[in-house]
C-alpha cells in the first residue's frame, strides 16, 4: 500500500493543439504508450458524490487499485497492488479485492459490496520531464467519447501553477476549466444513465 498527494494542473486541448504539442516537443509515435483504467462506483454514484473515485489500472504486467480522495491541496491517492486474477474478477463480476481501500471506502459510510463496474477509459499517453516536473499529453477514449489533454505534475503547487500557465501562454492556448479523467468519465456515464432512463 502506498499513499501520496497528487498535485497536477490540466487543460483540455483540441486535436490540433494536441498535435502541435507533439510536434513542438518532437514526440515520436514510439514514445506513446497505452493505459487502460477501469472505474467503479455504486449505482447511485456514492463515490462521485463525495468527490472520490476508484479505479483499477494495469501498469506493465502489474495491476493497481487506486482510490482518489480530496485533500487540502491536490488529491490523496491510496494505491493497493492486486493480482491479475483479482483485477479480472473485479472487472467481470464487480467483486473487488479487500484491504486498505475497502476500509477507507467503508469509513466514508459506503458499503463496499454495493460497488460495481462502470466501464473503462483508454489513454494514449506520452510523458517527459519539463522544468522539474512531469509534462503529460493524453488522448483518451471512453463511452463513445474522445478528448485530448495537457497535464503538468509538480512537487509544489505555486511553482507548478506558474510553469503550467506560462506554457499555455507560450502555445497561445486558452485556460479551459478541466475536470480530471475520472470526473469526465463519471459525468459521461451519468449522462448516459440518465439519458437511457428518460
Amino acid at each position: 500500500m502506498s499513499q501520496n498527494i497528487e498535485i497536477e494542473f490540466k487543460n483540455i486541448l483540441s486535436k490540433k493543439e494536441y498535435e502541435h504539442f507533439l510536434e513542438s516537443f518532437n514526440v515520436g509515435k514510439n514514445l506513446i504508450f497505452t493505459q487502460e483504467n477501469h472505474y467503479f462506483d455504486t449505482p447511485n454514484f456514492s463515490l462521485k458524490s463525495k468527490e472520490t473515485a476508484l479505479r483499477i489500472r494495469k501498469k506493465g504486467t502489474n495491476y493497481e487499485m487506486t482510490l482518489k480522495q480530496p485533500a487540502a491541496v491536490g488529491l490523496l491517492e491510496t494505491n493497493q497492488s492486486i493480482s491479475e486474477a483479482e483485477a479480472q474478477i473485479a472487472i467481470h463480476s464487480g467483486k473487488l479485492p479487500l484491504g486498505i481501500i475497502q476500509r477507507l471506502i467503508e469509513e466514508c459510510e459506503i458499503s463496499f459490496s454495493t460497488l460495481e463496474y462502470f466501464g473503462s477509459l483508454l489513454t494514449k499517453r506520452v510523458e517527459f520531464e519539463y522544468q522539474k516536473g512531469l509534462l503529460v499529453l493524453d488522448h483518451s477514449i471512453y463511452l463513445s467519447t474522445e478528448d485530448y489533454e495537457l497535464e503538468y505534475e509538480a512537487q509544489n503547487f505555486q511553482d507548478g501553477e506558474k510553469i503550467f500557465y506560462e506554457l499555455l501562454e507560450l502555445f497561445k492556448i486558452p485556460v479551459r476549466k478541466t475536470e480530471n479523467k475520472i470526473r469526465r468519465f463519471y459525468n459521461r456515464k451519468y449522462e448516459q444513465s440518465f439519458h437511457n432512463e428518460s
